[in-house]
């Protein structure tokens, strides 16, 4: 009897310290600022740029020109949320094979065009997988900065032409 009454004490006293145990940091599945230049963000960004170039009736291709947040979730894989300027290219969509990279951007001029975007690109690396999940592309010509986002619902998949 003794020894279950001193089991007893053992988990209450437990179960009382394991309450006042600090969590530091932010919990599982919070997002976490990273570098703009981490790998998996460039793939992202790249994703997300495809994405874009896909589905717009643009003639021609856009790249990132500027990538100015990167954060990261882990989420069964890893979701990276997205804020880049993508720019358009002198590389017209007919050219076949296009390596996106050597693309120069359009001078200054009547082509030369710029979009806001917001990007959420799923990564399952086990998979060799990455998804564009959601993206929203404004012309940053007609557009106050980007709203913090729980001032706005995101729409998935909008984006405008000229």
């Amino acid at each position: 009897m003794e020894a279950c009454y001193l089991l007893f004490l053992c988990i209450c006293a437990a179960s009382c310290s394991l309450d006042k145990v600090p969590v530091k940091g932010p919990g599982p599945g919070a997002l976490h600022n990273i570098s703009k230049n981490d790998p998996g963000v460039k793939k992202a960004v790249l994703s997300g740029t495809n994405t874009f170039n896909n589905q717009s009736n643009d003639a021609f291709l856009f790249k990132a020109s500027a990538v100015d947040s990167a954060q990261r979730q882990i989420v069964k894989g890893i979701l990276y949320h997205l804020k880049v300027e993508i720019s358009r290219t002198m590389c017209r969509k007919s050219s076949k094979d296009t390596d996106l990279a050597s693309c120069r951007f359009q001078p200054q001029g009547q082509l030369q065009q710029t979009f806001l975007c917001n990007f959420q690109v799923w990564s399952m690396p086990w998979l060799k997988k990455m998804t564009t999940t959601y993206f929203f592309c404004l012309p940053s010509d007609e557009l106050p900065p980007f709203p913090h986002p729980a001032q706005h619902q995101p729409l998935p998949h909008i984006f405008t032409d000229d």
